[in-house]
């Protein structure tokens, strides 16, 4: 057993401020000498690699609906070698789904009671004092088997206003670890999935170091360090997702980024070689590949550039003849035979499937999804059930091709993205997290 004490960055919500508390604590443990092992509870990949800028480390995502507690073990052996893991919740607390997964209903509290590591709530004071105590007690109270750290409060106005919250905590028993003043220019930038892609900020490493040093002034760094708590095991018997192919020519840019760390990890453990390619810079997927892998991305953002993309068209197009190729969410789109963007203007993709996507007729798709293969994918035969999550805007206005699963929500409502193939190319909206047979 690896003991690697660790803590939990949540908050009651969404949008508290709880990124800025973990890229400045990640940061700022780093600049003090530790090995900091990042973590993301939930379905996200545009995080982790802000973990990664801030802490030096590669960051994985811990998901109790979609990950059984052998990969959850796992994946949480990243952190061997680390002196403390830093978790980032996802949504509020105790948000999660109705129904159990493979390990229960995917919220940051079961991440965090499972993991043993202290919550520390992020609580947005501002429009309130001594109320904010009563949220926080609230939380602290909802689950008495969840550990609790304490609280930071962020966007406090004024000195009164400090003191005010300071003794509604008081009164509660709360441990205060911090108050953040209110600073607009804390916020990071965001598009219509959440946060900008950290390769997209004008000066990312300024700005973490910023939040750093804003921590430093008003957190008990000291403190949160103490109050870490918990174990890793690992279990060396235990693999990661196993790769579809020997030779991956796998899209990466821009347009084509969200990959969760575990799988492309899992590729490279078994052997497989990874060989990037960016369709953005008109680059063709690698000759000898035995397969073509679009992951999803911001597709939407960049139709024009994708459309006039002769030499990875034709490149993908090629492939297609003899070898398979799959895309996810963006990547699927990208295979179409068309992608509407916000504008309404129409631009041409590569047609290896007759997909056509509007970004203009937008509409929200967000959840976990369960797929039953009724075709082959890479890496798995028809019958074999797969878990993932599916979060964009795109609606789908064409798809005559055949589908490629009967596609669950995690209640098991039939959901209408099924994907589809089509010879040796497939696609599905759903990101692909593990297969049962690995959970």
């Amino acid at each position: 057993m690896t003991n690697v004490p660790g803590i939990m960055i949540s908050a009651p919500s969404s949008g508290t401020g709880k990124t800025t508390v973990m890229l400045g604590l990640l940061r700022a443990l780093a600049e003090d000498g530790l090995r900091v092992q990042p973590f993301k509870s939930g379905p996200d990949y545009i995080d982790p690699a802000f973990h990664h800028a801030a802490s030096g480390r590669a960051s994985f995502n811990l998901d109790s609906w979609a990950m059984g507690p052998d990969l959850l073990a796992a994946i949480s052996a990243e952190a061997a070698g680390a002196d403390i893991c830093v978790a980032e919740g996802s949504m509020g607390l105790y948000d999660g789904v109705a129904t159990r997964g493979q390990s229960g209903f995917g919220s940051s509290a079961e991440t965090a009671q499972r993991m043993g590591w202290p919550v520390v709530l992020v609580v947005d004071v501002s429009g309130q004092a001594q109320s904010a105590a009563a949220t926080a007690l609230g939380f602290q109270a909802y689950n008495p088997e969840v550990p609790f750290a304490g609280v930071i409060l962020n966007r406090c106005a004024s000195p009164r206003h400090e003191r005010l919250a300071r003794l509604g905590m008081e009164n509660a028993g709360l441990n205060v670890l911090g108050v953040l003043p209110r600073r607009g220019d804390l916020t990071l930038p965001e598009r219509h999935l959440g946060l900008i892609q950290a390769v997209e900020h004008p000066d990312l490493d300024a700005a973490i170091a910023g939040y750093a040093q804003f921590l430093r002034d008003h957190v008990d760094i000291a403190a949160i360090r103490a109050a870490a708590k918990g174990q890793i095991t690992p279990l060396d018997s235990v693999k990661l997702p196993t790769p579809p192919a020997q030779r991956i020519a796998l899209a990466q840019d821009a347009a084509f980024s969200f990959t969760y760390p575990h799988v492309l990890k899992g590729w490279r453990e078994a052997g497989a070689e990874i060989l990037p390619f960016s369709p953005l810079a008109d680059q063709a997927p690698d000759a000898s590949a035995d397969l073509v892998w679009l992951p999803g991305g911001y597709p939407e953002l960049h139709g024009g550039v994708l459309a006039s993309a002769a030499t990875f068209q034709a490149g993908l197009r090629k492939h297609a003849e003899t070898r398979p190729v799959h895309g996810e969410c963006g990547g699927y789109m990208a295979l179409g035979e068309a992608l509407i963007d916000k504008e309404g203007t129409r631009h041409q993709m590569a047609g290896l499937l007759g997909l056509v996507t509007s970004y203009e007729k937008r509409k929200f798709h967000l959840g976990y999804r369960r797929a039953v293969l009724k075709a082959p994918l890479p890496g798995h035969a028809p019958g074999a059930a797969l878990r993932g999550h599916e979060f964009h805007y795109s609606t789908i206005l064409e798809q005559p091709d055949a589908a490629l699963a009967e596609v669950a929500d995690a209640d098991g409502n039939p959901v209408p993205e099924t994907g589809s193939h089509r010879g040796h190319v497939s696609g599905t909206f759903f990101h692909f997290i593990t297969g049962e047979e690995g959970a």
